[in-house]
């Protein structure tokens, strides 16, 4: 037994259908696609969505709902968090890099402190906007809010 007289299990490998290859092969002339239409050429894509000349699910399925294209996304930060980052840091005033830091909002990220938990340390917050309990929680406790 050496390298030279390795072989594959019987029944294990298979030949490959040689298509196109002539008429004697049985397989030549139209290579197994059928005759004529843009499937039987090379290169041939069907769009997508496409379903064969039916209707397709993206006309069937009427359209509804509007889409405001100047809509502002805030990043929420509730209270509960700014106090548990302050107890575990140490942190006394927030403001955008204190957010990005701690991977609460990214760079370019608006951020708006909402009233969600109890806040007992005394800090500086800047946001982009606050709702009024966040705003009263913060003033409350002797902390000092900071619209950018």
């Amino acid at each position: 037994m050496d390298l030279s007289n390795l072989k594959p299990a019987k029944g294990s490998t298979k030949n490959s259908k040689r298509i196109g290859r002539g008429q004697g092969s049985g397989k030549g002339g139209t290579a197994t696609k059928g005759t004529k239409g843009g499937q039987s050429r090379a290169g041939y894509k069907s769009k997508s969505g496409f379903e064969g000349g039916q209707m397709p699910l993206q006309r069937r399925v009427p359209k509804f709902g509007f889409k405001n294209v100047n809509r502002k996304e805030y990043t929420p930060i509730n209270l509960a968090l700014l106090q548990k980052l302050s107890e575990a840091h140490k942190i006394s005033k927030f403001d955008m890099e204190v957010y990005i830091k701690y991977g609460i909002a990214s760079k370019r990220d608006l951020v708006k402190i909402l009233g969600l938990g109890e806040l007992k340390a005394a800090v500086e917050v800047t946001a982009h906007k606050f709702s009024k309990s966040a705003v009263e929680a913060i003033e409350k406790v002797g902390g000092k809010v900071i619209n950018l």
